[in-house]
């Protein structure tokens, strides 16, 4: 445990106690495949396995023994914890320790698919890469994504199992509390270091009773937490401060140390205004992290974080004509790291498109995932999309048009949908020959194929079962999938991360450029080592700026896993 701080709070902190699942009101599948771990205790660890994957690191060192935990939480949301946690991950990584991410709840509709077909959040797929492993269930026990304004979908252990409102939340997260406490200690059994991540900011304080995902959880797991604050907003001592000064004394004590995170200039400059922090709250500055630039934030989730997408990188070279790709910003876009690899193209210009005259010039438009399909379908037309994209698909020399998964239903015949929005049949957009129909299961699965002559593999994630097309394009290992329009110009497909695949990425752009009179040339380096190598610079950031060793004494300090003081 970290050390008190030896002062009173302002308030106190009184958990909830809850030991089962009892009364949460919602109907789950005699099948679930996650009952036995809902229900029983101790088996996480029997049922649940990781695989490794490969890892090219720059920094590869032998396995070195030991173990620990740490928690980052943040001052705000936006703070960078996503951030900061896949570097930690990274640079354990090399460093030869097995590390694995956690986050006890994450809100977000930017998820990805695990081996055993389970559903988490993004940014755990993203430091679990980081720490070299596959994705497994545990590190994200608990998902929420939203639906509308008030109502989300609540995912356990990677399988949806009822949706819920802000309000009636609350007493199903006292009900999680047990579920993710040994999803930690389960994860933390198997892997020797494990850096957990908070969500929002630390000091909730009228929510602290029913969190579980910030310094409750690490008082209750017996681990330290580091707090991250954005420098860059302005007013960051007042937020680092304000923060540790509205923690009830038993949730200060577990914060190890504060993190400032992107700041610009000189850190001497904050020397003073650090001394004064440590002295009025006595936890120590760990360090200051500057501001990443230019640097390219893949794998992002947090909406704060969306509009980054809105790169505008290119090579000076083709800086007057680069191949310029739109993305419709859907009100309730779902996993836009599908857009990543156009990120890392010298020669493309990617930008949202936020109302229909952004289409203009636009050589190819991408219709993303949605959580919400007929309610953004809906949105499209109420904004105009609909004719502005007819407008360009007709035009024999307009852009071309990828759907994914979402966006692929949409731009078929109709949609009948008594699941998700439950209005029932809705006429789609028209452009391609498939009706979709809405049923359950969710399909969740990872899946492979070739484009012509190019392997593409990644996974689907829907609820939305299109018909099969006549013109088929992809050719997974279970059979044709997908859509293309007469003129070939116009194509969807249920596959997300189809553009990961370098070569079939690379002809695409490449003939959208001839036809449209850009100059393009393919990335210099495959999408997968410029993830790998975005890590490294994460890692080196850290450790070029905070003290490894004494962050790694400081997780060192957790208590063993399953000895913590509980709920």
């Amino acid at each position: 445990m970290v050390r008190p701080l030896g002062r009173r709070a302002r308030s106190s902190y009184e958990p909830q106690r809850t030991t089962t699942l009892e009364g949460l009101g919602w109907v789950r599948p005699a099948a679930l495949p996650i009952e036995h771990l809902l229900d029983r205790p101790g088996a996480l660890h029997a049922e649940h396995h990781t695989s490794t994957i490969h890892l090219r690191s720059r920094r590869a060192h032998p396995v070195v023994s030991g173990s620990g935990a740490l928690l980052i939480v943040g001052a705000t949301s936006g703070a960078g914890k996503s951030t900061v946690a896949a570097a930690l991950c990274r640079a354990w990584r090399r460093q030869g320790r097995g590390v694995a991410p956690f986050k006890a709840q994450n809100m977000s509709n930017h998820a990805a698919v695990t081996p055993d077909g389970g559903e988490i959040a993004r940014a755990q797929a993203t430091q679990a890469h980081a720490a070299g492993i596959d994705t497994d269930r545990r590190m994200n026990p608990v998902l929420l994504k939203p639906s509308s304004d008030r109502r989300s979908h609540l995912v356990v252990l990677g399988e949806e199992v009822t949706t819920t409102d802000a309000r009636d939340y609350g007493r199903t997260a006292t009900e999680l509390r047990p579920v993710v406490l040994e999803a930690l200690d389960s994860l933390r059994t198997d892997h020797s270091w494990v850096v957990a991540e908070g969500a929002g900011g630390a000091a909730e304080i009228n929510l602290l009773h029913r969190d579980l995902v910030n310094l409750p959880l690490a008082a209750a797991a017996g681990i330290p937490a580091i707090l991250v604050v954005d420098i860059d907003r302005g007013g960051a001592f007042a937020s680092a401060h304000g923060t540790l000064d509205l923690l009830p004394d038993a949730l200060r004590a577990q914060v190890a140390g504060v993190v400032f995170n992107r700041f610009r200039g000189d850190p001497e400059l904050l020397a003073s205004g650090i001394a004064d922090l440590e002295a009025r709250n006595g936890v120590p500055v760990l360090g200051v992290l500057p501001h990443l630039g230019d640097e390219p934030m893949l794998g992002v989730e947090d909406s704060l974080d969306l509009d980054a997408i809105d790169s505008g990188s290119r090579s000076e070279a083709t800086a007057q004509r680069p191949v310029r790709v739109m993305v419709v910003r859907l009100p309730r876009v779902a996993n836009p790291s599908d857009l990543d690899p156009l990120r890392i193209e010298p020669d493309v210009e990617l930008r949202w498109a936020r109302r229909p005259s952004d289409l203009t010039g636009a050589d190819l438009i991408v219709l993303p995932g949605s959580r919400a399909t007929v309610d953004d379908l809906r949105w499209l037309r109420q904004q105009a999309f609909d004719r502005s994209l007819r407008q360009a698909i007709d035009d024999p020399a307009g852009p071309d048009v990828l759907g994914i998964c979402a966006g692929y239903q949409m731009l078929g015949r109709c949609i009948d949908d008594p699941i998700e929005s439950r209005v029932g049949m809705v006429e789609g957009l028209g452009h391609l020959d498939v009706d979709t129909t809405f049923s359950a299961p969710k399909i969740l699965c990872r899946s492979s194929g070739m484009i012509g002559d190019f392997p593409v593999e990644g996974y689907q994630m829907r609820l939305g079962r299109p018909t099969e097309s006549t013109r088929p394009w992809v050719h997974l290992d279970d059979g044709p999938e997908g859509a293309v329009g007469p003129t070939g110009r116009v194509r969807g497909t249920s596959l997300h991360g189809v553009l990961d695949g370098d070569g079939w990425r690379a002809s695409l752009l490449a003939e959208v450029a001839r036809r449209r009179g850009r100059l393009y040339r393919p990335a210099p380096r495959r999408y997968a080592d410029a993830l790998d190598d975005h890590h490294d610079r994460l890692a080196d950031w850290l450790g070029d700026h905070l003290d490894l060793d004494r962050l790694t004494a400081v997780a060192a300090g957790a208590a063993r896993p399953g000895e913590g003081p509980g709920w």
